[in-house]
């Protein structure tokens, strides 16, 4: 079986040296192997050895992960607002915007409806895109999302699939949005 290495960093070495000493005077024999883990490991300010152990595999456990968590970033509300313009009360597009961060914002709308796992042929996914938007422009938007890596496609066109990816904050609070335009016009 394999030796466990424990490392221990000792502050002060003197008092170290003294709290050992101090042990092993109460003593009234020679000490054993473990004893003498437990002395040391006692003298530096551990219950015994199998304390500074548990401790020392916790330490390197914590070390290990990587447990800096990131704040969920705030969705930008101003571009959320500007995006829903161009969608009616059903959820639809009703006509593609000018500005590019609001198209992508658009282009995540429509990736989200794409069921996952789901492959589409070019009339398919055509047809799909055609219930999601009243301008007549599927081309446009499957170019577009194969552009900005939100779907995969065969080079000759025969296949299309939603990508796996992480939306921006904005998609969930657009999401929302439209949410509630549809239940008005119910």
């Amino acid at each position: 079986m394999p030796r466990s290495i424990f490392p221990m960093a000792i502050a002060d070495v003197s008092a170290f040296a003294k709290s050992v000493r101090g042990e092993i005077d109460k003593l009234d024999h020679k000490p054993s192997h473990v004893e003498v883990l437990n002395l040391i490991t006692r003298a530096a300010g551990f219950r015994n050895y199998q304390h500074f152990r548990a401790a020392a595999q916790t330490a390197d456990v914590i070390e290990n992960w990587n447990v800096a968590v990131e704040p969920e970033p705030i969705p930008d509300e101003a571009r959320v607002l500007r995006t829903l313009r161009v969608f009616d009360r059903e959820g639809r597009l009703v006509r593609w915007p000018t500005k590019r961060s609001q198209q992508e914002l658009c282009l995540w709308f429509l990736w989200s409806k794409l069921p996952r796992g789901r492959t589409f042929t070019e009339r398919e996914i055509g047809e799909f895109l055609n219930t999601l938007h009243l301008f007549g422009d599927a081309a446009l938007l499957r170019r577009d999302l194969f552009d900005l890596g939100l779907v995969t496609r065969k080079r000759d066109g025969s296949e299309y699939r939603r990508i796996e990816r992480k939306p921006p904050p904005e998609l969930k609070l657009l999401l929302q949005r439209i949410g509630g335009l549809k239940q008005k016009a119910a």
